[in-house]
């Protein structure tokens, strides 16, 4: 009897000391310092802003490096990163149509539609917040929405780290970038981010005429549409697509409701309230730039108008009565055919040089192109 106590009471003790280690290795887990962020260990370098643009501003714990760069380069061209190895970030942002997508809706792994047009990644770098509702806060946090969408590349974040890790060139040029360790994808976000920043349009007839002061950049048209553009008793475009004093993005990085994709009255996608919850905010969209406008058709978040002529005669009408229509938009049928027409002028003065470095490397002839 006396040695079936002693059995039940080493098993309690037992029990107990296995029940403390775990305890101690929980209290140890819970208290373990997060790992560090990753940051580039390569040479870094000055993204140079072309005429027109101002300062690229990069976090401070992904500055740009020559590494990173050329990484992200080729993540953005590589459809590795989609689950089925057929759709890449230049599929929807293509740089024959300035970074942008020349289909209403771009076309994902399956052949699935998106529900808004794809916006440019040209000049991305300058906006606040990414996404048409600004549901991202930075360029890296953009980096992971495509990915993980069922209808874009459909795919997950820890996915595309066991694939790139399969590929030694891959583990060489992260190692050269970030130095030691697995491959994550805030590795892959930063290097893809930082390419972006590169991605940088400008130098257009506009910016050589306005800021280069060379009367003979643009055309006489295109000078009186810019007054068209930025008078407030005209057009007053630049009431939202802004003009600094040294510089032209022509975006306020605000959001409005502009009566686009207005059904009886009532947005039909609710835009910034998704993201806000505030009723202000519902059918709301970020402010594009126009820089490149004459590239990035069809326009608006979704893609509903084919051309800049529709575009203009979209804001002629005074858009789509809705209950919380931007204070700016009023009807302009007041101007006449000539000003559209150096309204249009103007727009595609904003076309600007595509950097040549930020192009697909060209296909060696003969190489093998399997996924």
């Amino acid at each position: 009897m006396g040695s079936k106590k002693e059995f039940i009471i080493l098993v309690i003790l037992v029990a107990l000391v296995v029940a403390g280690i775990s305890l101690l290795q929980k209290s140890k887990q819970a208290t373990k310092a997060p790992a560090p962020p990753a940051k580039p260990v390569g040479t870094i370098v000055e993204i140079k802003a072309p005429l027109g643009l101002p300062a690229v501003k990069s976090p401070g714990d992904n500055p740009p490096t020559a590494e990173t760069i050329a990484l992200g380069k080729r993540l953005y061209y590589d459809t590795s990163l989609s689950v089925d190895n057929t759709i890449s970030c230049a599929s929807c942002h293509d740089p024959a149509h300035g970074f942008a997508d020349p289909r209403q809706f771009s076309v994902g792994v399956n052949q699935k539609l998106g529900g808004r047009n794809s916006p440019p990644v040209a000049n991305a770098a300058y906006f606040e917040v990414q996404f048409w509702d600004g549901r991202a806060a930075t360029l890296e946090a953009q980096a992971e929405g495509p990915v993980q969408n069922p209808v874009e590349m459909a795919h997950t974040l820890k996915g595309v780290e066991e694939r790139l890790s399969t590929d030694p060139t891959y583990v060489d040029a992260f190692r050269r970038a970030f130095g030691e360790g697995p491959i994550t994808y805030e590795k892959v976000e930063k290097a893809i981010a930082t390419f972006e920043r590169t991605v940088l349009l400008g130098n257009a007839a506009f910016d050589r005429w306005y800021f280069g002061k060379n009367k003979k950049a643009m055309s006489a048209s295109a000078q009186r549409g810019f007054e068209v553009f930025r008078r407030a008793d005209k057009a007053n475009c630049a009431a939202c697509h802004t003009i600094a004093e040294d510089h032209a993005l022509f975006t306020d990085n605000k959001f409005h409701n502009v009566g686009v994709g207005v059904k009886d009255g009532v947005p039909k996608d609710a835009g910034r309230f998704d993201v806000t919850k505030l009723e202000t905010d519902r059918g709301a969209f970020k402010t594009p730039s126009l820089r490149n406008i004459a590239l990035t058709a069809p326009y608006m978040h979704d893609g509903s108008l084919k051309d800049l002529k529709q575009a203009i005669d979209f804001y002629i009408g005074g858009g789509n009565s809705n209950p919380h229509l931007d204070k700016n938009i009023k009807a302009l049928d007041f101007l006449s055919g000539q000003e559209r027409a150096d309204l249009l002028a103007f727009l595609e003065s904003l076309t600007g040089e595509v950097p040549k470095e930020t192009l697909p490397e060209p296909k060696t002839p003969g190489a093998a192109t399997g996924k």
